[in-house]
Formats: C-alpha cells, structure tokens, sequence
C-alpha cells in the first residue's frame, strides 16, 4: 500500500519536471513534501514505473574563431564559483534545429553564483546582435555593479568591437576562453547539454522554440529545477535563501 502511494507521488514529480527528472530530484521533491523515504526505494519504484531522467547529448560547438578581432586573456581561469549574486557571468551560444533541417541560435548568460540564467536570445542568425541582445537583457535584468567579470570563448560575436563596447560601457571586465579549449568554459557547455536534452534540440517552428525555450528557461530552470552545484535547489531559490539569510 505504501509503493502504490509514494508510485503516485513519484509519478507527479516526474510529471511536473516534464519528464526530466531522475532518481535525485525525484527524491527531493518528495523529501520537501514531507515524504520520509530512502532514496533508493524511489529508484526501485521508478524502475518499476519505467521513468528516468532524459540522457544528455554531446556539446557541439558552433563558435566561430577565425577572425582577426583583440581577443582578451582568460581571467576567469575556470573558477566557476562565485561569493556573490553579479561578480561572475558565463555566456555561449548554441545551434538548434527548425523543422528538418533550418537553424536557429540560442545565446544565453549564466550567474555562476546560482547558476541562474540572466539573459538569454534567440535569433536564426548567429551575429553580435543574438549576443547583444542577450547581453543586454542580463544587465537590465541585474544592474550589475562595475567590475563584473563576464567570460565567454574567443568567438566573433564575443569579440566584436560592438559587444565589447557594451561591456566597457557598463564596467564589465572581459575574459575569454583560450582558443579550442572548451573545458574554459565548461559550465556553459554543461548548460547548453542539459536543455538539449530536458527540452531538446530540434522544434517545429522558430515560434515553437521561442515559446518552449521561454517556459523551459524562464518557468522551469530558473525557477524549479533542482541544481546539484547548489544544494539540489533551483537558482531562483537559492538566491532567496541567500538574500533572507543576509
């Protein structure tokens, strides 16, 4: 009688991270809603359930290098944690499929303090503008104070002359990846793997995508999926509890 109730509570939360979740956060969930349970009887019920956790796909990479832009030194220097809400940011861009075979670029910006997504664009053209407007909607967001440190890879829309005038504009120190490294920039990476593989790469139309990657992003991520970097936690959360604590 007990795994038929907790097979039912199992089955919400795996419905309400829309298939996402596997064994860890399942058992979270239940945990925070009072559930007094191992978490290996969770993973013996989901076996018998049949649900798991979407697997992640290869990162591919979609950065254009060759180019004769100032490209800056790797200050960040993979130290993907952060003291502080707005002292150090990731950015990247990744390549998504419209229809069979159309592409479209999603360019996002990461707060390794919560790993909270700040700004994020999509655009079927991958140019300074995908990037700027990304940018743009993380400082709007946040209203960083100068001396941010926004990392990002060597590629042309990083390195163009407007993207790095916005960020001297508002007092963010640039950092890039050394060039074919990707594992400088590892969190991105990690990132762009996950919502391919919670959400997927491949959308019927560049409305579709723009409508799923808002409710994935806004919605789910920043708001509800649990982090293992941060306490099993989402990133919304983890700042609250943060900024009550201070």
């Amino acid at each position: 009688m007990r795994d038929r109730q907790l097979r039912v509570r199992i089955r919400a939360s795996h419905e309400a991270s829309r298939g996402r979740y596997g064994r860890p956060r399942v058992w979270r969930d239940l945990r925070d809603e009072g559930e007094h349970t191992s978490e290996k009887r969770v993973a013996r019920l989901m076996r018998a359930e049949g649900l798991r956790a979407r697997a992640r796909k290869r990162f591919r990479t979609t950065t254009i290098s060759d180019h004769d832009q100032p490209v800056a030194g790797n200050v960040l220097d993979r130290q993907f944690e952060a003291a502080r809400p707005n002292q150090r940011w990731v950015g990247d861009t990744t390549e998504l499929v419209i229809g069979s075979s159309a592409k479209v670029y999603l360019a996002a910006i990461l707060d390794l303090y919560s790993r909270f997504i700040v700004g994020w664009a999509l655009s079927a053209v991958n140019d300074r503008h995908l990037t700027l407007r990304a940018l743009d909607m993380a400082v709007k967001r946040r209203c960083p104070d100068p001396g941010l440190l926004h990392h990002s890879d060597q590629g042309c829309t990083y390195a163009s002359e407007d993207y790095r005038a916005r960020l001297d504009q508002h007092g963010i120190v640039c950092s890039m990846s050394r060039r074919g490294n990707c594992y400088d920039n590892a969190v991105m990476e990690s990132w762009f793997s996950t919502v391919k593989s919670e959400e997927g790469e491949r959308f019927e139309s560049y409305a579709h995508a723009k409508e799923a990657l808002f409710d994935y992003i806004e919605v789910f991520y920043n708001q509800r999926r649990r982090h293992s970097t941060i306490g099993q936690i989402s990133p919304a959360e983890y700042e609250r509890r943060a900024a009550q604590a201070a």
